[in-house]
């Protein structure tokens, strides 16, 4: 009832700033989760009025209405994401980046600047990573910034807010004399550097869309704009790896300011695979040791890595970074926890195998000791494999398995405990399916693993009379 009656009055009247001030009240109070389409509908409207308030005044209204575009649309997962999606383009979100753009542009302090920041995050989770770099225009104002000069404002701008966080909860966690009042100081900078962070995620993904991309008709961002935010990213995630560093230099290894820092220097590397190289060479082993605060044990931080282990693990170099600190069997162990989780993420399990692989063709020097972290890893490949009829996960699995038992030997592998005949049975079943699998002409990498298969297959075969029983009945190799 307040919303509809704000277009009838003036812009900048004290009608409109009562008006705004009770509605902010009520807004904060308000949960959509439940609400009907019709009130959800009105609520897209609420939506584009204050964006209309944000972009075009210039009072303490125009912060009110920041306000409460950031707690309406940072609500995750929310039905009112979904209407505003199948909206069609329209000046609201026009509005918004005009509103930003002034915000990041005028001296105001950081606070805002961080609800501007929040906001920008928000918008590219509801529309997608390309909202940044989207042509806008509209009529009614003369303020909209070109496309390349935005992305570069926005990115610059949470840049420099998290080059401050950094250096302030730096000093706060490892210089300051702790207080009840330092812990609520750090739990509110770890809140708002996990903001930019996961901003800083969405423009990565968004400057990758573009650099893919390049020379396409509808490409609005310009190379040197892309060059320029490349460089800014490399500068922002090495001062990421220094907060590592300080880390470990006192000892702090758990924190879920920690395992974001992982996150995002992985998001990047990702993309990136050698950038930053020496200081990531030099702190990996500390990063598969992070924990999250509700961890037991290392996770996360090591999934993280995973995009830039498959890369550089391709390069020998790669793989003795790798064996420096045996983190090959950090990734091992990763994967088996993926398998005991609900619902396997069969992109992580793709890459971990895919540096494993890349690791074992790789090593020259480096002994592969055939423990209990080795029998675990080919138990959960084995069940993963059973968990799925898709023949890249079967192609994938056995080519590692057939790498893997290439080490040992059945008679060994069934005097372990944690390995049995089931298992055995099991693993020679998923060789004959992998055998039997038609792989399609232009699928090289299956052409590969399977190469791969029958190629060891021959060399241990005699070394596992069961599993060779298994494969003559159903394939001749």
């Amino acid at each position: 009832m307040i919303y509809l009656q704000i277009s009838n009055l003036p812009d900048g009247s004290k009608c409109i700033e009562l008006a705004i001030n009770l509605m902010q009240l009520l807004v904060h109070k308000l949960k959509v989760d439940n609400m009907s389409v019709e009130k959800l509908q009105g609520m897209t409207s609420m939506v584009t009025c204050l964006a209309r308030l944000f972009a075009v005044l210039h009072t303490a209204v125009k912060f009110d209405a920041l306000h409460m575009l950031t707690a309406l649309l940072s609500q995750k997962e929310s039905p009112l994401h979904d209407l505003l999606r199948s909206m069609p383009a329209s000046i609201w979100e026009s509005h918004i980046r005009v509103g930003i753009t002034a915000i990041l542009q005028n001296r105001v302090v950081s606070s805002e600047k961080l609800h501007a920041l929040l906001l920008a995050e928000c918008m590219m989770s509801i529309l997608g990573e390309d909202w940044l770099s989207e042509d806008c225009k509209i009529q009614d104002t003369q303020n909209v910034l070109p496309v390349d000069k935005f992305v570069l404002l926005v990115l610059e701008s949470a840049r420099i807010e998290v080059a401050v966080l950094l250096n302030e909860l730096a000093y706060l966690k490892y210089e300051s004399s702790k207080t009840s009042e330092t812990d609520e100081a750090i739990s509110q900078k770890q809140r708002n550097l996990a903001i930019l962070f996961s901003l800083i995620e969405r423009i990565v993904k968004m400057i990758s869309n573009a650099s893919s991309s390049e020379g396409a008709p509808n490409q609005t961002i310009c190379e040197s704009t892309i060059m320029q935010a490349i460089t800014g990213l490399n500068e922002t995630i090495s001062l990421v790896l220094d907060f590592l560093q300080d880390a470990k230099d006192h000892g702090q290894r758990k924190g879920d300011d920690l395992l974001a820092a992982a996150r995002i220097v992985g998001s990047y590397l990702a993309e990136a695979p050698y950038a930053c190289k020496e200081k990531t060479k030099n702190l990996l082993d500390f990063i598969f040791s992070i924990e999250g605060q509700d961890e037991s044990r290392p996770f996360y931080s090591i999934c993280f890595m995973l995009p830039m282990l498959s890369q550089i693990t391709m390069e020998p170099d790669g793989c003795r970074t790798l064996a420096s600190f045996c983190g090959y069997k950090a990734v091992m162990d990763c994967l088996v926890k993926m398998t005991e989780q609900d619902g396997i993420d069969n992109g992580s399990m793709f890459l971990a195998c895919d540096t494993i692989i890349n690791f074992m063709s790789n090593r020259k020097s480096v002994h592969i000791p055939v423990d209990s972290c080795f029998i675990r890893f080919l138990n959960a490949l084995v069940t993963w494999a059973g968990t799925s009829n898709a023949s890249s996960v079967t192609m994938t699995a056995s080519c590692l398995c057939a790498m893997l038992i290439d080490l040992t030997s059945e008679e060994f592998l069934l005097s372990c405990s944690e390995f049995d005949a089931k298992t055995l049975g099991s693993l020679s079943e998923l060789i004959v399916r992998s055998l039997q699998q038609d792989v399609p002409d232009d699928d090289g990498e299956q052409f590969n693993q399977k190469q791969v298969i029958v190629s060891g297959y021959r060399r241990w075969a005699d070394r596992f009379p069961h599993v060779k029983n298994v494969v003559d009945k159903h394939v001749s190799v």
